[in-house]
């Protein structure tokens, strides 16, 4: 894979597509320690740079997996790869999550350890995953540009925030990427977001493309979750609502056929046609998952295509917010 893009105007040129490493760690239920580093390795093979991860992912396990799977790839392949570390959520001994901390003092203590535990001596692009109502975004940003002053961090990002508190942000330091879902049945950023990134400069990396496998093609109306997977408690995986956006991935499957390519081929193809300063992360676990994501780049959607993708599933068609309640309230961007 040689296609990269550059995050923003002030961020570093990553490949085309990242990996998101989260599911090898957390949320989606058991996951295979040796696949999942064979999963990275087979990315960083292809030449997919940009490794995304969350310190509270498995509570650090995602960090301690990155590391492993670095320490022991071919030299060439680990000096190009990035990484992007999403800090500040707080949890449980039970693993509930309890609330972010923005405060200067604490993100200079999440990177402390997330060094250690990545065992690299700086971040390529740090963000708090979510805002501390608390704590303002220029104090957060503030300590996070201190981190980059003294070489510990590369490049500052955003998380799931809003046009106000974007703006705030890069007024304070230069911002690379925000951050945030975006998908064919989660386009809300169309409206006020991304016009406000592309003002500033700012480059979105889109993570749930694939709406945690929901549009992949591959989740079937009788699959039964198993324990720790965070979609038995998504909306969208609910009954009627499932039942309703599994239609939806029927009629995109008819375009994918036609096309000659997967569901998800599709899916992250469109996310790709959306612009050049937008870079998906694949969440895949497995190697022939991130194959299949890979073919994507090959799928180009022309003019006609991208007006059927519409019909079929046209803006705001999804049944279910993307998050229960709880967690939506956490939200700047649905603000």
């Amino acid at each position: 894979m040689t296609a990269i893009r550059t995050l923003g105007s002030t961020g570093p040129q990553v490949s085309a597509l990242g990996l998101g490493c989260m599911g090898m760690s957390a949320l989606y239920g058991e996951s295979d320690r040796t696949e999942s580093i064979a999963t990275i390795h087979a990315a960083l093979d292809a030449g997919i740079t940009l490794l995304d991860t969350g310190d509270f992912y498995g509570m650090g396990h995602n960090e301690l997996l990155i590391n492993e799977a670095l320490r022991t790839a071919p030299a060439a392949a680990r000096e190009q790869a990035l990484t992007s570390v999403k800090f500040g959520a707080l949890r449980t001994v039970e693993g509930a999550f309890t609330g972010y901390d923005g405060r200067p003092a604490a993100v200079k203590n999440f990177a402390a350890y997330s060094l250690q535990r990545l065992g690299t001596d700086h971040i390529d692009i740090y963000r708090i995953a979510r805002l501390d109502p608390d704590v303002p975004i220029e104090e957060t940003v503030g300590a996070i540009a201190e981190l980059v002053e003294a070489g510990h961090v590369r490049h500052i990002g955003l998380s799931e925030v809003g046009p106000e508190t974007i703006r705030r942000a890069a007024a304070v330091a230069p911002i690379s990427d925000l951050q945030i879902e975006y998908s064919l049945i989660s386009r809300s950023i169309e409206d006020t977001i991304l016009p406000v990134c592309r003002e500033l400069g700012v480059g979105i990396t889109a993570y749930g493309v694939l709406s945690r496998g929901l549009i992949s093609g591959h989740f079937t109306r009788d699959r039964e979750l198993g324990p720790g997977d965070f979609r038995a408690m998504s909306p969208r995986f609910q009954g009627e609502n499932l039942r309703h956006n599994l239609d939806l991935v029927d009629a995109l499957r008819k375009i994918a056929e036609q096309k000659g390519a997967s569901v998800a081929q599709i899916a992250i193809a469109w996310v790709l046609s959306r612009g050049a300063d937008i870079v998906p992360l694949v969440g895949a676990r497995r190697r022939d998952r991130l194959a299949e994501a890979l073919g994507a780049l090959d799928v180009t959607l022309d003019a006609a295509d991208l007006a059927a993708i519409e019909e079929a599933v046209p803006a705001g068609a999804a049944a279910g917010p993307r998050y229960p309640e709880n967690q939506m309230a956490h939200l700047d961007s649905e603000r």
